[in-house]
């Protein structure tokens, strides 16, 4: 283990991570090579953090692998994607298991090519007993989509009768969104230099500490996820609180 692993305290890791994985393209460019190359050596970083996040004690991982608005990528590139996607988890599910750790995912995955979601929810099937560490894959998805989604459920169920229209609050809300299963992340990173969070979690972000990095995600190995960490613990985290008011619940 780094010297940078050891320095970090186990009391006080966050729960949930969520990671913006950019620069996959740039990354490819830098070579003369084309973005599906990037995408294909992203793999390799994903295997890194994965396996960072769960020696260390991380409980929930979520990746932002594919939003709703990469559709509009050129065909060439989706298609290269998806079929990245389905190959790399039937090549990792052994590793999945052996390391304990649960897939799942969230997004419209109904529409996703049948061959990807086929293999996406046999990877989910097939590991669902594993309790170590829960890795969640954000496959066709968009926080705007999420968002209307569950006030569109939450209309329905108000006007059958199933809810009261005053017993609508941020705790129901929650439990309407695709990550109803999972806490909401307290770090979110993001690499390749980019200073956005490009339509992700923005529900469940609400209070989570930003992490921006110029690592391009090829290059993201456990050294710069155990950095980001060291950076979380270096916060206070007041959530709307004085640092007085810390201080004397302490």
């Amino acid at each position: 283990m780094s010297d940078l692993f050891h320095q970090i305290n186990p009391e006080k890791l966050p729960a949930h991570v969520a990671i913006i994985m950019d620069g996959n393209g740039r990354w490819a460019k830098t070579k003369g090579k084309p973005r599906v190359f990037g995408h294909r050596n992203g793999v390799i970083a994903v295997r890194e953090v994965t396996e960072a996040a769960a020696e260390i004690g991380v409980k929930y991982l979520t990746l932002y692998a594919f939003s709703t608005e990469n559709w509009s990528r050129p065909a060439i590139e989706v298609n290269a994607l998806m079929a990245l996607l389905v190959d790399t988890v039937r090549k990792e599910l052994a590793t999945l298991n052996k390391n304990n750790i649960r897939l799942k995912a969230i997004g419209d995955l109904q529409k996703l090519p049948e061959k990807t979601r086929k293999a996406l929810l046999d990877g989910i099937e097939q590991t669902s007993k594993n309790d170590r560490m829960t890795l969640i894959l954000a496959l066709n998805y968009s926080s705007r989509w999420e968002i209307v989604e569950a006030a569109k459920s939450i209309a329905t169920d108000v006007r059958d009768g199933k809810i009261d229209i005053g017993s609508i609050d941020t705790d129901l809300f929650s439990q309407y969104l695709t990550t109803r299963d999972f806490p909401d992340p307290e770090l979110m990173i993001r690499t390749s230099g980019e200073y956005r969070i490009s339509n992700y979690l923005l529900w469940q972000a609400a209070y989570a500490e930003l992490y921006f990095t110029d690592v391009l995600w090829p290059d993201f190995r456990k050294n710069h996820f155990y950095s980001a960490l060291l950076d979380f613990q270096s916060r206070e985290r007041r959530f709307g609180k004085t640092s007085e008011q810390l201080a004397e619940a302490i």
